[in-house]
């Protein structure tokens, strides 16, 4: 039940965002060590991220532990990947991108990668104790700014969110065409469809 409501929260967040991707396939069968996934594919190919897929991402990524408090009024251990991918989302925004307006567009660390391998050896940090604790504090404001969001939207279409999870817990997997058909049955619409 909590994973239901975990993958109904990252899918109906997602498909009301509109730089978010949309949703393909719901699901609550088991891949790996996740207890269920959603799958979202981008509507056309991009070689490059703006700030505002950036942040629709992140409320999506933090949907599901959005959800798990809203309706249990507590959170699980599901959420870590999501928790991680976001705050490397997060950090990379305000260290790498100059996309924190606190921060201003600078970069705040020298990478230095073997090219020939594709990886990254390390990154120096070129920034004073002061500067770091502002980066963390902006890191930290950027993962709750997207969490509200998360939440307001989840509140906002309860009966979506209850409708969604309730058929994954009947079906275990949601096809497009089945998730559009309960977001138009509660009058929701999606910022996908022109």
């Amino acid at each position: 039940e909590i994973s239901a409501y975990h993958e109904a929260g990252h899918a109906l967040v997602s498909e009301l965002l509109p730089y978010a991707d949309p949703v393909h396939k719901i699901s609550l069968i088991s891949r790996g060590e996740a207890l269920g996934y959603t799958w979202n594919l981008p509507e056309e190919e991009r070689f490059v991220e703006t700030k505002s897929k950036f942040k629709d991402k992140l409320a999506t990524l933090l949907a599901g532990r959005a959800a798990e408090e809203l309706v249990f009024q507590d959170a699980s251990t599901g959420a870590e990947n999501d928790l991680r991918e976001a705050t490397k989302i997060a950090r990379e925004m305000v260290v790498n991108y100059g996309m924190s307006e606190k921060i201003g567009p600078v970069v705040l660390g020298e990478r230095e990668e073997l090219v020939f391998l594709g990886k990254e050896l390390a990154e120096h940090k070129v920034i004073s104790e002061r500067m770091a604790s502002a980066v963390d504090a902006e890191i930290k404001r950027i993962i709750e700014e997207a969490y509200e969001r998360a939440k307001e939207i989840l509140e906002r279409h309860r009966k979506a969110l209850e409708a969604i999870a309730k058929k994954l817990l009947r079906k275990e997997e949601l096809s497009r065409k089945q998730f559009l058909a309960i977001l138009r049955k509660f009058g929701v619409r999606s910022a996908h469809l022109k």
